[in-house]
């Protein structure tokens, strides 16, 4: 089961990118970011034993 989801800085989810099975190897994933304002935000990918939190920003 693979989960990538972004969050604002306050830690409020706004949006799922990925929530289910994934086969092993390289994939992408776009997320629509049109109504969201330039500023810092947070993604988190977990899959399986592997969770991983890392910072974006987002500038227009």
């Amino acid at each position: 089961m693979v989960s990538l989801k972004v969050f604002d800085v306050l830690g409020h989810e706004l949006a799922i990118l990925v929530n289910g099975v994934q086969q092993p190897g390289m994939h992408t994933v776009q997320w629509d970011a049109a109504g969201f304002p330039s500023g810092v935000y947070f993604y988190r990918l977990q899959a399986d034993s592997f969770d991983e939190s890392k910072k974006l920003l987002l500038l227009r």
